[in-house]
């Protein structure tokens, strides 16, 4: 059963609204005022929210505000109620980023018309929808260019990589897409002296060279294998076909480009501007967040220090000194195969701060 939050003051109209969606047989959550809402939205992870303009304490601007500032309800597709008209208040709301509007007052056909057209695009764009292959063939059925995913399967292998085996090379010009089917990837960037920078961490569930063949340029980086890994491979003809034939396969790839330029905007400030402590700290979780994401406490990073040092952006001593110090501290464990084991991940998220 689906689960929708109300944000509405006015005890009329939420009461109505409320019964019409529960009578459709969704669960309705209901909040008296903005501030309220935004509360309910966090702790309640709805599927949608509808949600009044005008309200005291926070209005309908504030509230699509906050929930766009959380990372675990951003996403959440977004009604407004509004008895206004005016185009202005239509393009404001539309540029904080609502997907859909109800001018009061409405019927119950044009709410549960709206309602459902919006949770149907959100299954479109949830971000599993690429945790598999079963989420490529679910693009391509929604793109409706193809039935199933065998249909430009055919004749394609998954390729497999060896450990540090070059999946493709700074410069070359794409044409494939690639998708992580198993094992860990990195891209990175070398400079005159040969010394790589890691540039971006890849697992299984993401696509690979996406951003050159979305640019329409050469790598900007080197793709290697960190260890076994599959690859499953998309031609470049079936990706532009993807991408140019239905907007909900650009929107989710040009979100996957914005989101990709934040975090490399945000990892070179890191490495122009943190400690040393701060960049090896920043590291380690970065790692952890990837490769462990459901958070188990056992986790063991099992690389060598040349590439975790090219991740932290430090000198490879510099980075066996601090693991040394984080040892002594109790944050961390090295163990005797060179493996290390984050013993007190809190801890070392303080060091981010």
């Amino acid at each position: 059963m689906k689960k929708i939050l109300l944000i509405e003051d006015n005890e009329d109209i939420r009461i109505n609204t409320a019964e019409i969606l529960e009578l459709s047989s969704y669960k309705v959550v209901v909040a008296v005022d903005g501030k309220v809402g935004v509360e309910k939205a966090i702790e309640e992870r709805p599927d949608l929210i509808i949600c009044d303009i005008m309200m005291p304490l926070l209005d309908g601007y504030g509230v699509i505000h906050a929930v766009h500032k959380n990372d675990l309800i951003k996403n959440t597709p977004f009604i407004f109620l509004t008895a206004k008209t005016d185009r202005d208040d239509f393009r404001k709301g539309m540029e904080l980023g609502a997907d859909d509007y109800l001018t009061k007052p409405f019927n119950a056909t044009e709410l549960l018309n709206a309602v459902d057209s919006r949770l149907k695009k959100a299954e479109y764009l949830k971000e599993g929808i690429s945790s598999a292959l079963e989420g490529m063939e679910e693009l391509i059925r929604n793109a409706q260019s193809k039935n199933t995913l065998q249909s430009i399967s055919e004749n394609r292998p998954i390729n497999k990589y060896s450990k540090k085996e070059i999946i493709y090379s700074e410069e070359n010009h794409p044409n494939r897409l690639y998708f992580i089917l198993s094992g860990k990837v990195k891209t990175y960037k070398t400079n005159e002296e040969g010394k790589e920078l890691v540039t971006e961490l890849f697992s299984p569930g993401d696509f690979l060279g996406h951003i050159a063949m979305l640019e329409g340029t050469t790598y900007k980086d080197t793709a290697k294998a960190m260890e076994e890994s599959e690859l499953a491979v998309i031609p470049k003809e079936d990706f532009d076909e993807l991408f140019n034939k239905n907007p909900l396969v650009a929107k989710k790839m040009i979100q996957m480009l914005a989101k990709n330029i934040s975090e490399k905007e945000s990892h070179l400030l890191g490495l122009a501007y943190n400690s040393l402590r701060k960049k090896v700290a920043v590291a380690l979780i970065q790692l952890n967040k990837k490769y462990n994401p459901k958070n188990a406490e056992s986790f063991v990073i099992d690389m060598n220090r040349e590439s975790l040092a090219s991740i932290a952006g430090v000198a490879k001593e510099s980075l066996i000194r601090t693991l040394g110090d984080f040892q002594n501290e109790k944050l961390v464990e090295i163990k005797k195969d060179g493996t290390i084991a984050i013993t007190n991940r809190k801890k070392i998220e303080h060091l981010m701060s």
